[in-house]
């Protein structure tokens, strides 16, 4: 990444505020994001603002049964909007595919490994996901995985966990779990990728949107800092992230509903694969399209409705449903 400051943005006394959740995993993106226009801006001033949001304090509740696609941007666009802080900082996978008048994605960072890990306990550390023994408890907080790896493991026990990585990790440890199934790259950035025991191939676990790439929201109108936010912008990680949250916004489904995506670029063609499981994991629902890097959006939109003609929607009607009578 190629990090230059603009000379209109470079003299400006005006300070700007970085907006966070308060987790670690939150924290050391956001102090990352700081770090990198920080460089590319030497004459800025960037300050961290955190903030606690509802994701971060319910943590009793199954995701799912919260039903909040905000769960854990909400208060920070309140903030936005309110000029408490300029912009914040998330992770993709987190930030509704729909954003709240006045605010836009202004940057997509670039991605670290978008796959889900298998975290397994030192009991099981000859293991893999297929070798793990029958009734093994693996925790998961996602539909997404959940669905995906109980059409492949319905042998297995999946047990809802929820918590910060370390609280997670110490339930495991503690025997509460066999095996838990988290994503690479949060792993990766709080340096505990030597926990990632098996990185699951997307012919098992398609990713969720957004996977593994950092968003950043700021005001729509704020033409200094979207202007500032170039400097972070990863045309590639963007192109793809656009294609899935395409296809997402179409089917209409939250982070919490089982729809899982995998893009690739190949001499600027696009290609993205997406699957609508059942919550049961008996039926998926899976296909893909390809197609000029240009048209990210409307790959997703035309993924979205092949998968719809082929069932997609009966699946997803039942989920609404399930979901609604809690």
């Amino acid at each position: 990444m190629t990090l230059t400051a603009s000379p209109e943005t470079a003299s400006s006394t005006r300070i700007i505020r970085i907006g966070s959740r308060k987790s670690q995993l939150a924290l050391v993106q956001t102090h990352w994001v700081q770090a990198e226009l920080q460089k590319a801006f030497p004459n800025r001033t960037f300050e961290v603002h955190t903030m606690s949001t509802q994701g971060d304090k319910i943590l009793d509740v199954a995701l799912a049964k919260i039903g909040d696609k905000g769960l854990f941007t909400k208060e920070l666009e309140v903030g936005m909007l309110a000029g408490e802080i300029d912009f914040a900082v998330h992770s993709l996978k987190d930030l509704p595919t729909r954003l709240p008048e006045g605010l836009v994605l202004g940057c997509v960072t670039e991605r670290e490994n978008p796959a889900d890990a298998l975290v397994v306990h030192p009991q099981h550390r000859d293991k893999q996901l297929d070798t793990l023994p029958a009734g093994a408890v693996v925790g998961t907080s996602s539909l997404r995985r959940l669905a995906q790896l109980r059409h492949y493991y319905p042998h297995l026990v999946f047990k809802d966990v929820r918590g910060n990585l370390n609280t997670r990790l110490a339930k495991l440890d503690a025997g509460e779990y066999d095996a838990l199934i988290l994503a690479v790259a949060g792993l990766q950035r709080l340096g505990m990728g030597d926990r990632v025991h098996q990185v699951i191939p997307a012919e098992v676990s398609l990713h969720a949107v957004g996977q593994g790439a950092l968003g950043i929201e700021c005001r729509a109108d704020d033409e200094e800092v979207l202007e500032l936010l170039q400097a972070l912008q990863h045309p590639e990680t963007a192109a793809r992230c656009y294609a899935e949250r395409a296809f997402l916004r179409d089917l209409e489904g939250g982070c919490q509903v089982p729809i899982g995506v995998d893009t690739t670029i190949t001499d600027n063609t696009l290609t993205l694969k997406g699957v609508v499981a059942s919550l049961d994991g008996q039926t998926l629902v899976k296909d893909s399209v390809s197609g000029p890097v240009s048209e990210a959006e409307s790959l997703g939109t035309a993924l979205a409705q092949k998968l719809r003609q082929q069932g997609a929607q009966s699946i997803l009607d039942e989920i609404f449903a399930t979901l609604e009578r809690g």
